[in-house]
């Protein structure tokens, strides 16, 4: 599984993660695109950093929600939707030409991520939207029982995707990630590098009610806030290569 992290999420004097630190360590960049974090300077800082260790880069669009880091659900139609996706992955695409890269997929961000896996309008939206914007994308999404269905649905619309599972989330039966508030949904790091090997070996994770459940994801999302997320980004990786 190649190992992905969200990055340049800071803004402006406010810092978020250690992407200077993360990068070495990963294979596909999701980059924030301004609406929940992210702006200019940052996003090619980035680029550079990206393009520096050879890291494949997407786009990672979300709600016009900065104040709320892009974590609040907005009620958008799907027209503003499908135009709200193309502005900021064409911002990204545009500043990645000039630094001589080439923007290869999209995994949407924070609720709006959570709401397309729950609404199957929104993910139609979604994936329209990447479908119809002219470069070869690909859509990253959470791994599910409902891959198959998605997958379907991407290939009618000329569409591929790549299917990501969590490091440090504990799963529902149904493949869904158990929501933060309850207790147990954030694994510590014993569980974690258990998941890990589980998914590297098996394909599969154990859920929240014990069940084992096939993935069968092609990345895996880690992420570097701190200096102890970089050490253990350094021990998933070894377990999945």
């Amino acid at each position: 599984m190649k190992l992905n992290c969200d990055l340049g999420e800071s803004f402006g004097q406010w810092q978020m993660g250690l992407d200077q630190h993360v990068m070495p360590h990963i294979d596909m960049a999701n980059i924030a695109c301004g609406f929940h974090a992210g702006d200019a300077d940052v996003i090619a800082a980035t680029l550079k950093l990206a393009k520096q260790h050879n890291v494949t880069i997407g786009a990672h669009p979300s709600y016009p929600d900065k104040q709320g880091f892009g974590r609040r659900s907005m009620a958008m139609d799907a027209s503003e939707l499908y135009h709200c996706l193309h502005y900021q992955i064409a911002a990204l695409a545009g500043m990645a030409n000039v630094h001589g890269l080439s923007l290869s997929y999209v995994k949407p961000h924070g609720a709006l991520y959570n709401d397309m896996m729950k609404n199957k309008d929104i993910l139609h939206t979604v994936m329209q939207s990447v479908a119809d914007y002219p470069l070869p994308l690909e859509l990253m999404l959470l791994a599910t029982q409902s891959a198959t269905q998605h997958q379907k649905q991407a290939r009618a619309l000329g569409l591929t995707v790549i299917f990501e599972a969590f490091a440090d989330r504990q799963y529902t039966d149904e493949g869904n990630l158990v929501p933060r508030s309850q207790s147990g949904s954030v694994l510590n790091k014993t569980a974690l590098l258990a998941q890990v090997t589980q998914l590297a070996k098996d394909g599969t994770v154990t859920t929240q009610s014990g069940n084992i459940l096939t993935l069968n994801a092609d990345s895996l999302c880690v992420h570097g806030d701190n200096h102890a997320a970089i050490n253990l980004i350094q021990e998933i990786k070894a377990l999945c290569q």
